[in-house]
């Protein structure tokens, strides 16, 4: 039995997000559409403030907490898009944060997220980060913001969907980068309540497929080991909410390599003038690579996750590339 997200909690978020997070524009890509045989469209989240779809989750999240439980503080962990989100909207609800990265986790990422007010705590690798996570999560009374099993962080990303859908009409296909999954979760029972035709397709790195293999084996699995460029999809698990509202309203998820995420960011930047990273590029890898099944009249939305880039990461990048 499908976990009960209620179609109005969505309508409800956005109410709550409304004048905090940005309502991101849905930009035409003609010449990318060319090479996909169908129209397609970019749904932008890289130009989401943090720059990422994580802080509608964030905020749908510390909106919901009384005076006493933003007071104590809340923890998260995350190597770096969740965490700023968090940080961010921390700050905005005059919240004190800690967020506990591992140490792998990206340095401009951790800077980034100081930036943002919180206070950062490397350790070990992604699973030892969770176990502390939880640990200073008890012995403070801190709220946990889960990166991606919690209902509230499920459905404050679920609002991307509910501007896909006022923004494109007649759309029939929406593509979603997959990490833990809350954002495909979220957009897609969002999605599906209203308009359950619409196609929804997840993608994933080839080195990091803990939703394709949960879904495979019909539960949440734990990757052993990762390795991948997209670190916003780096993630060792999918959520037990989120393995749930996949198996019952996503179509299906692929897996891409690297060298094809590279490729989808420099046509994305190239066709589009739209920087994203790693993992944002994720679903147009796919679609570029012919792994979805894309129909000559479909009118496709690949959602852009997120932006945030280091620079020179960028130009190795770019530098594999040729026209």
């Amino acid at each position: 039995m499908v976990s009960a997200v209620r179609p109005q909690a969505f309508d409800d978020a956005r109410k709550r997000l409304d004048g905090r997070a940005h309502r991101t524009p849905l930009e035409a890509t003609t010449l990318l559409g060319h090479e996909i045989g169908a129209r397609l469209f970019f749904k932008c989240e890289n130009l989401q403030k943090t720059g990422s779809f994580k802080v509608r989750g964030a905020l749908n999240l510390l909106s919901q907490l009384d005076v006493n439980r933003r007071s104590k503080g809340v923890i998260t962990v995350s190597a770096g898009n969740h965490a700023q989100a968090v940080a961010w909207a921390a700050r905005a609800f005059d919240t004190p944060a800690t967020v506990v990265m591992p140490e792998s986790a990206s340095r401009s990422k951790i800077a980034a997220t100081r930036r943002y007010g919180a206070d950062i705590l490397l350790h070990g690798d992604f699973a030892a980060a969770f176990r502390r996570g939880h640990e200073l999560e008890q012995e403070h009374g801190f709220t946990f913001v889960h990166p991606f099993d919690d209902e509230r962080v499920v459905v404050g990303q679920g609002t991307v969907g509910l501007e896909i859908l006022e923004q494109l009409d007649g759309v029939t296909a929406i593509v979603v980068p997959v990490g833990g999954g809350g954002l495909i979760a979220g957009l897609a029972a969002a999605v599906k309540e209203r308009r359950p035709q619409v196609r929804i397709y997840g993608v994933e790195p080839v080195g990091a497929a803990a939703m394709r293999r949960s879904l495979d084996a019909g539960k949440p699995v734990h990757l052993d080991r990762i390795e991948t460029i997209a670190d916003g999809l780096a993630t060792p698990m999918a959520g037990e909410l989120t393995v749930e509202l996949v198996q019952h309203y996503v179509d299906d998820v692929v897996t891409v390599p690297d060298d094809a995420i590279v490729h989808a960011m420099g046509a994305i930047l190239s066709r589009a003038k739209l920087l994203t990273e790693p993992s944002g590029a994720a679903g147009t890898a796919a679609l570029l690579t012919g792994q979805l099944p894309i129909r000559e009249h479909d009118r496709v939305v690949s959602v852009l996750s997120g932006g945030n880039i280091v620079l020179e990461q960028l130009g190795r990048f770019l530098a594999t590339l040729t026209d």
